[in-house]
């Protein structure tokens, strides 16, 4: 990476920025555990996949900017072990020094390398993998191709959930998901996410997940009231985005 890492605070926020005004990750410096970002809160609909309260033991997390996924899985989560790839150190340092990213190497394995590099060398399985990696221009590169998502999917436990930030740039998302319907045979699906034009989509290996909507809401109910975390509102946009036959999320 050849641009610098800057960090800017405003209005009790601090930002992450790959030298641009792009902003890479933030923290509310009053409440660091929180997810402050829109689409940071909507990639968590993947832990209301799978109603088992052992889900998710194992995480894969490509990408850490500024820490707020990992933080949060960290925190909430006390029995998953977190494995963080990040092919920058800088970012690593930045997440330490000014982010609050947790040392705890028992629980956090923070790994340097290309995202794709690690998961094609990789014999490891996961409960789930959640991918929200971008270079400086906001690219995410060989992190959105068809061999990635593959990779992806061969790394999935029985019944994994992929999460993935696609970023919906001009050219839409289309394209994206549609190599990840390709690689997990069609058993993907994305909804516009927030203001800031991030489209999260989310796959699926396993038991086809088939939810009733009221069971889903209930289980957003109970992560809330364990976490903070309110993600009523994503259920709402799945659910107007979605056809939900009879009120049934199905994946």
């Amino acid at each position: 990476m050849s641009h610098p890492i800057d960090i800017s605070e405003e209005a009790g926020i601090r930002y992450l920025h790959f030298g641009s005004l792009w902003i890479q990750g933030a923290m509310r410096i009053a409440r660091p555990w929180h997810l402050e970002l829109d689409y940071t809160r909507e990639m968590m609909a993947s832990l209301l996949m799978r109603d088992d309260s052992r889900f998710p033991r194992n995480v894969l997390l490509i990408g850490l900017g500024a820490a707020s996924i990992t933080k949060f899985l960290y925190r909430n989560f006390p029995l998953s072990k977190l494995t963080v790839v990040e092919i920058e150190p800088r970012v690593v340092a930045a997440a330490r020094q000014f982010f609050k990213l947790p040392d705890d190497p028992k629980r956090l394995n923070i790994v340097i390398a290309d995202g794709a590099k690690f998961i094609a060398g990789n014999d490891k399985n996961y409960d789930l993998i959640m991918v929200d990696g971008f270079d400086e221009d906001a690219r995410p590169g060989e992190l959105d191709t068809l061999p990635f998502y593959q990779m992806c999917r061969a790394r999935l436990n029985d019944n994994g959930i992929l999460a993935v930030n696609l970023l919906g740039r001009s050219r839409g998302y289309a394209a994206s998901l549609g190599r990840l319907r390709e690689a997990f045979e069609a058993r993907a699906l994305a909804f516009p996410s927030c203001e800031s034009g991030n489209v999260i989509a989310l796959a699926a290996t396993g038991e086809p997940v088939r939810i009733e909507l009221d069971d889903l809401k209930e289980h957003a109910e109970r992560l809330k009231a364990e976490t903070g975390l309110n993600l009523l509102p994503t259920l709402a946009r799945i659910e107007e985005a979605q056809t939900c036959p009879g009120g049934v999320f199905l994946l």
